[in-house]
């Protein structure tokens, strides 16, 4: 990648990282007020009591903490524990609304700021063996200081919250069940997927780190070289998010036994859904996959303020059963359960491969050439905003597909259907490719094209490559991240592959060209996963 190309993608990267940093700012200045503004309630004496402590986490590292325990708890009996790290960039209080209905329901729960934040002593270590140690060494400090049962262990958690508690499950045998809510099971999958650094998404992690706490010189060395695009430390940067990822500890936490609840958004901008649910598929004992529309950890925000929420009552419903022996029926629900983009309306399945069961392909026949560089006009929106609309009004990113202009956008059609169809699960693209450069970035987006010819994004996913030949063909094959979408009669599905979509770092050099072939022995297609409704 030229160095005109690194100065422009460096200095979009921190634009786009101070108006991220912005946005969780606010939303902490929103929600510590409603929080703190709760505390009173939660220290009457008909209440679950509530106090603020210092607990000695990993190397003597202070972290703050606040426990609920509750009402009338003497010492005469234990308790089951939940232990709950706060997301990233969030204070000790987040909790404090869900920690109360807990200890309603009999739950001693120790919430607190995971090092390197607010007033937690360390650095930032990006759920690294410090942070795991530590999170062990609160359940120590329960143990010891509340009447929490040894027996009855268990971690909930939004965001960095889930990550940490899924890393904790695997190297303590003691955790035996997990609420893990819009986290991360693999953090390469996560903001690395097709090769490609999720610009947006990690320039709102560092620059809200940055607010809010104190990074480690590994941090700031590993963003640096992620944002700078440092090949030369690709491998490096791979095995430190490895150890970060739930996903390479499955066996033990399989080993263990540990009940795992996964939820999560399909439009996450930080951890798409994809990889949780490979991760749900590698899992053993007791699991439960639930995906519904939004973004990051928005699907839960209303809970975190004491609202009505329905994520916060399916994780305690988990604990429920798996803390406290509650047979209230979460065991013999389906156990992969989604809400459709589209109506709202919550379907079951046996497991994430029943999901995408039957699938049709639509042929990228033809040969198409398009110049890099430029935004066509097909992308992926903005982060948070664009899955949030989505969220709340189904009002997904769109663009007018017979307008793309072919120069810079290559597209393919499906046929019109005449009767509704489903779109559940993944779609995947293969097709091959012949740049006049060694190194590129395509994005590909699925539509759903009305009569208008507006297309309604489905789903998206970017690919990026590096040292191929000048001139010679290669195949890519794209898993596009998961969704469920119903495209109505009359509509037809499109594929628009372009170069350039602002959630990405692209590393297409000036005046690049990619063209699109399917050749005879191996032809292009998007395989959908597809069923009339």
């Amino acid at each position: 990648m030229g160095h005109g190309r690194t100065r422009h993608n460096a200095l979009r990267t921190s634009a786009v990282g101070a108006v991220s940093a912005t946005l969780v700012a606010g939303t902490i200045a929103g929600l510590a007020p409603a929080a703190q503004a709760a505390a009173p309630s939660v220290l009457s004496a008909a209440t679950p009591s509530v106090r603020f402590v210092d607990i000695t986490g990993d190397g003597g590292t202070v972290l703050k903490a606040n426990v609920v325990t509750p009402a009338g708890a003497d010492g005469s009996r234990s308790h089951p524990l939940v232990v709950m790290p706060t997301s990233w960039g969030l204070p000790q209080i987040e909790y404090l609304a869900q920690a109360r209905k807990l200890a309603e329901s009999g739950y001693v729960v120790v919430g607190y700021n995971v090092r390197g934040f607010w007033q937690s002593g360390g650095n930032i270590e990006v759920a690294g063996p410090p942070d795991i140690a530590d999170a062990s060494k609160v359940i120590d400090w329960a143990l010891a200081n509340t009447p929490a049962d040894a027996d009855a262990v268990g971690m909930a958690g939004v965001s960095y919250g889930a990550g940490i508690g899924l890393l904790t499950a695997a190297h303590d045998e003691r955790v035996k069940a997990v609420a893990a809510l819009s986290g991360w099971a693999d953090l390469i999958d996560s903001i690395y997927s097709g090769r490609t650094q999720h610009a947006q998404a990690a320039a709102l992690l560092a620059g809200s780190g940055q607010i809010t706490g104190r990074p480690s010189a590994e941090l700031q060395e590993t963003i640096e070289n992620f944002l700078g695009s440092n090949l030369a430390k690709e491998q490096e940067m791979i095995d430190w998010g490895k150890k970060r990822s739930p996903a390479t500890y499955v066996d033990r936490i399989n080993a263990n036994g540990t009940a795992v609840m996964l939820a999560n958004a399909w439009g996450d901008s930080l951890f798409p859904p994809n990889q949780y649910a490979d991760f749900y598929e590698k899992l053993t004992g007791p699991k439960r996959l639930a995906l519904r529309p939004g973004d990051h950890a928005t699907a839960e925000a209303t809970g975190l303020l004491g609202l009505p929420n329905d994520v916060w009552t399916d994780a305690e419903r988990w604990l429920d059963h798996y803390l406290k022996g509650e047979d209230n029926g979460v065991d013999r629900e389906q156990p992969v359960r989604l809400k459709s983009r589209s109506t709202g309306a919550w379907e079951g399945y046996p497991d994430w491969k029943s999901v995408g069961a039957t699938s049709r392909k639509i042929d990228l026949a033809g040969s198409t050439t398009i110049h890099a560089n430029v935004n066509s006009g097909a992308d992926g929106g903005v982060v948070f905003l664009s899955s949030l609309l989505d969220q709340l009004v189904r009002l997904p990113p769109t663009a007018s597909i017979p307008l793309l202009p072919r120069r810079h956008a290559a597209v393919w059609q499906s046929e019109r259907y005449t009767t509704a169809q489903q779109v559940r699960g993944t779609a995947e693209l293969h097709t091959t490719v012949t740049s006049t450069a060694s190194s590129g970035t395509l994005v590909a987006y699925l539509y759903d094209v009305g009569p208008l010819g507006v297309g309604r994004l489905v789903s998206s996913a970017p690919h990026t490559f590096h040292e191929q030949t000048p001139g010679r063909p290669f195949g890519v094959d794209l898993e596009l991240f998961s969704t469920a979408y119903d495209v109505p009669a009359g509509h037809r599905l499109a594929l628009v592959v372009d170069t350039v979509d602002p959630l990405y770092i692209e590393h297409n050099p000036s005046g690049a060209q990619l063209t699109f072939s399917s050749p005879q022995a191996d032809p292009s297609y998007v395989e959908v996963p597809l069923r009339e409704q």
